[in-house]
Parts: structure tokens; C-alpha cells; sequence
């Protein structure tokens, strides 16, 4: 048996996951933020409220670059170099395994979802940016190592990006990018069916597809305009790893498959260096939801 923590931007979800990747028990509680001791005492009360007997390790994965068991910075709580393992212990004597969020969703996605039966495999999560998570050769390419292919630049001197450059990927195709989109749509056309569907919870990720599926012309040009930001960094990735499926996840990837992934396969198709020959990379939907952090981290020792 071994446990997973899922750290997202509100709640901790700890699951209790045996070997086959199916979740057996899960407690959620806030995400209290008080300092990396506090965190980290909650981490091991939370692991307790799941445990059962012979638990090997407990993985957390969080947004952010970690190293071991180290922390060396996250985007959504203030932790910069904090050795979480070594406070964790304090509280529960268990390995405490540390991987970044997007790593974890390949990793789960590839023992149970999406990924399975495959040897190279990668996971591309929408949501306030662009993550990726690969799979080589059956193990993770993680830690240090971990993917930021959201900042690969797609526009040169394009939006400017939390990181410090211009123009990277994240700008465009994460759901962050899709409502920047969509308002400077809705400011452009007022007579759009987007503001009807804005009207009741604001402009969100899924607003321009949900008018799109409705007929309006002006959320379908942002649509198609998403799609092909979303292809063109996607090609890219697919030509330098060349894995046998990549799985899109997050909050964006819940569009209507015939607005997102059909026209997103067949860009990809155009652009990828496949077109010549060799193997085709399967663009498929992510299949475990917000289970797949859970389960990606609680299989973190068996990927590495």
C-alpha cells in the first residue's frame, strides 16, 4: 500500500492507493498555510487518517521544482528550499517521496489511465498554466529534471510570462491564456452570445467553448485560435520526445472533443514531424480526472 497527497491551490487530498493504482480511502482538509513545519505536520496527520498497515512511502505532489525530498520552490504557498522530508519525519517515520504536480498526473495517468500499456508517454495539464509530465522508457523523468515545456517561447516577443520572457506557450494554451482570449473577444463584439454565457460566474476556460457549441461565430474564431496556440507547442514537444500517446488534462481538456481534440489531432497531424513516417503519437483525453494526482504520487517510488 502507499499513500498520495495531492497539494492543490485550496485543499490537501490524501488517498490510501494499493498496488494496482485503485484508491481505497481519501480524507481532504484546507490548505492552512502556516510555515513549512505546520505543512509538514499536516502532511503526516492527514497520511495517519488513511494509513492501514505496511504503508511503503508517502508521495506529494505539489506545483513546484522539488529535489529528493527537498522543496526548492513553489508557485502557490511560500516555500523556497525547505527540507520537507526531513519534517515530515518528525511526525510519521515514512520515506517521504516529493513530486511536481504535472509529474505526478503522468505518473498516474500511465499505471492506471491514458498512459497504460505504454513505454514513452507524456501528460499536458491545462489549467492556470501549461505542466507536463513525461514518461521515458517507463520511468519518470523527473525531479531536477522536470518538464516546463509551458515555457517554451511560440510567439517571439509575444505576451509577457510570470517567468520573465515573451511569448511562452502558457500564455496561450493554458486556461489562464483561453480567458484573456475571450474577453478581448467579448470587448471587440458585444453583440457576441459570449457575454449571455459569461453573465452568471464570469468569464472562465470553458466559456468560449460552451458558446462555440451553441453557434457563435466569434467564440468558435477563439476556439479555433486556442487550438492552434495549443498545436503549435504541442508539435514541438511531439517532435523532440516522440512518445506513443500524450494524454491532455485539466480544466480546458472537459471541452467538447469536436471543438478541442478533433481539430487538435489534426493540426498536430500537419505540423509534427511524423507526417514523413515513423510513428504517430495518439493525442488522447486524460482519463483520472482529479484522481490522477493522487494516484501519480502514491506511485512516485515505483516510476522513479
Amino acid at each position: 500500500m502507499y499513500i498520495g497527497i495531492d497539494v492543490g491551490g485550496t485543499n490537501l487530498k490524501a488517498g490510501l492507493v494499493d498496488e494496482t493504482g485503485r484508491i481505497v480511502k481519501v480524507e481532504r482538509v484546507p490548505l492552512d498555510f502556516q510555515g513549512p513545519e505546520r505543512f509538514a505536520e499536516t502532511l503526516a496527520e492527514l497520511s495517519k487518517k488513511v494509513m492501514q498497515e505496511k504503508v511503503r512511502w508517502v508521495g506529494v505532489g505539489l506545483p513546484g521544482a522539488v529535489d529528493g525530498g527537498d522543496v526548492l520552490f513553489t508557485t502557490n504557498i511560500p516555500m523556497e528550499n525547505v527540507p520537507l522530508e526531513r519534517l515530515f519525519r518528525r511526525h510519521l517515520d515514512l520515506p517521504l517521496l516529493l513530486g511536481n504536480d504535472a509529474d505526478c498526473a503522468a505518473v498516474g495517468e500511465f499505471f492506471g489511465g491514458a498512459g497504460k500499456g505504454t513505454r514513452d508517454f507524456a501528460v499536458v495539464t491545462l489549467g492556470t498554466g501549461v505542466g507536463a509530465g513525461l514518461i521515458v522508457n517507463g520511468k519518470l523523468r523527473g525531479g531536477l529534471a522536470s518538464s516546463e515545456a509551458g515555457h517554451m517561447v511560440i510567439c517571439r516577443d509575444g505576451e509577457p510570462c510570470n517567468c520573465g520572457r515573451k511569448g511562452c506557450w502558457e500564455r496561450y494554451a493554458s486556461a489562464t491564456g483561453l480567458i484573456q482570449q475571450t474577453k478581448r473577444a467579448m470587448e471587440a463584439h458585444p453583440e457576441s452570445a459570449l457575454h449571455r454565457f459569461a453573465a452568471e460566474r464570469g468569464v472562465e476556460g470553458r466559456t468560449a467553448f460552451q458558446a462555440a457549441e451553441a453557434g457563435d461565430e466569434t467564440a468558435l474564431v477563439v476556439c479555433r485560435a486556442y487550438v492552434d496556440y495549443l498545436a503549435c507547442g504541442l508539435a514541438s514537444l511531439v517532435n523532440v520526445l516522440r512518445p506513443e500517446a500524450v494524454a491532455i488534462g485539466g480544466g480546458v481538456a472537459a471541452a467538447p472533443e469536436h471543438l478541442l481534440l478533433e481539430p487538435l489531432r489534426e493540426a498536430v497531424a500537419r505540423e509534427s514531424f511524423s507526417r514523413h513516417g515513423g510513428r504517430v503519437t495518439r493525442i488522447l483525453p486524460a482519463e483520472l480526472g482529479n484522481d490522477a494526482g493522487i494516484i501519480g504520487a502514491a506511485m512516485l517510488g515505483r516510476a522513479m
